[in-house]
This record gives C-alpha cells, sequence and structure tokens, in this order.
C-alpha cells in the first residue's frame, strides 16, 4: 500500500499509472468482488427462478421468493458499489482537498465491512432455503444454483480484505493528522552556540584580552602629571 500522502495516497497532481493502479492491493480486491457479485446474481436471475407445471415462476430455493430477490440485490449492489470505487480508486491520488481523502476511506470502509456481512447473510440464507428445497423442487440442472450459493460464501473473503485494507487506510490518516509538520534542525553537540562575529581566537587559546584591556599608545615614561 502507498505511504506517500495522506491516508495512503501519492502525491497530488501525479499523473495516471494504469500498471501501478492495477497492483494496488484494494483494486485487485475489488475486481475479484466484482467478478463474484456478477457470477451470484447472474445464476440467480438465469435459473433461480423456474416455470411451476402449475403454471407461473417459483424460486427453487425452497420456494422463497425472497431469497432470490435477496441474492440478486445483494449482487446487483455490490457491483454497482465496485464499480464506483474502481473509479475512486484511480481518482484518489489526485483528490488534493484531505477532507475528500478522508470522506472516500470512511465510505470504503463503512460499505466493505456492511456488505462483507451482508454476503455471510446471503450465503446462510441461500443455504438454507436450498438445504429445505424438496427434491421434486429441485430443477435438472443445479450447477448456477449451487455455484451462487459457493460464490457467496467466497465474496466474503475479499470484502473482508477490503475492510481491512480501509481501515489501515483510515488509521494511517488519523495519525499522520497529529503528527507534527515540522522537523527541528539538528544541533551542533561541540558547538551549540555560535561565538562573536570578531572572534579569532584560537582553541587553545585560554585566556583572551578584554577589548578595552589594552595599553595606551603612549609610553609611560613619556607621561608628566600636570602641575596646579
Amino acid at each position: 500500500m502507498d505511504a506517500g500522502g495522506a491516508y495512503g495516497a501519492g502525491k497530488a497532481g501525479a499523473g495516471f499509472d494504469p500498471i501501478t493502479y492495477i497492483k494496488k492491493p484494494q483494486v485487485i480486491l475489488r475486481i475479484i468482488s466484482w467478478v463474484f457479485a456478477v457470477i451470484v446474481f447472474g445464476c440467480i436471475a438465469s435459473q433461480g427462478k423456474q416455470m411451476s407445471p402449475l403454471g407461473g415462476e417459483y424460486c427453487v430455493y425452497n420456494g422463497q421468493s425472497s431469497a432470490c430477490g435477496f441474492g440478486i440485490a445483494i449482487g446487483v449492489f455490490a457491483f454497482l458499489a465496485c464499480t464506483i470505487f474502481l473509479v475512486i480508486d484511480a481518482l484518489f491520488d489526485n483528490l488534493s482537498n484531505v477532507t475528500h481523502r478522508k470522506y472516500a476511506v470512511i465510505g470504503d470502509l463503512a460499505f466493505s465491512a456492511v456488505w462483507c456481512f451482508m454476503w455471510f447473510v446471503c450465503f446462510c440464507f441461500l443455504t438454507d432455503a436450498w438445504r429445505n428445497t424438496k427434491p421434486y423442487e429441485k430443477p435438472p440442472r443445479q450447477s448456477e444454483v449451487k455455484a451462487a450459493i459457493a460464490f457467496s460464501f467466497f465474496s466474503v473473503i475479499p470484502w473482508a480484505g477490503l475492510t481491512v485494507l480501509a481501515f489501515m487506510r483510515y488509521r494511517q490518516g488519523a495519525q499522520s493528522a497529529f503528527s507534527p509538520s515540522y522537523e527541528p534542525e539538528p544541533s551542533s553537540a561541540t558547538n551549540p552556540y555560535s561565538s562573536f562575529p570578531g572572534d579569532t581566537a584560537q582553541p587553545g587559546d585560554a585566556y583572551q584580552q578584554p577589548p578595552f584591556g589594552e595599553k595606551s599608545g603612549i609610553p609611560d615614561s613619556q607621561y608628566q602629571a600636570p602641575s596646579y
């Protein structure tokens, strides 16, 4: 994960590099989640509902239309969310406003955590409904129906990873917000105080004449005391 700027982003204004973008861990996990979501709602939409001999459609998951609707809804919302967050990830480094970055990371963290839980609920819901389905109600082709259940469980893993990565970026941004924005200048250990500008004394001189302690230019022998 990049650590060049606030909330794990690089410096604002940097050019977009598709190779670096694809290699980001959150982008890889989001693409995997995007594919899993397509598989789940695609399988349920194609084979989740069958024609009843008595007329009309019924959900193969124990006849519970809510199970089919719930699985499709979770998959569609996950698909749309992954698409939106992939765009945000592409533009994230160019967000110069730290507050906007903070909101993007918080939104990613909240949605990833919620959808990780929702995928687990979807897996449990579909598994229980399929387990209670009577054998004569099950369609001849069951691979798509079982694939929807399996990929509902598989989707929990990348969404959990996205939650962890978003939390790490949020914690990094929170720590940088309270870190000092300046560094103290290094001080000299040998001579912390600068010498007087006119001081040219050698290091070995232990005593220096005071500036006003010099003798007068007139010799003492030529001085005469005034007479009164």
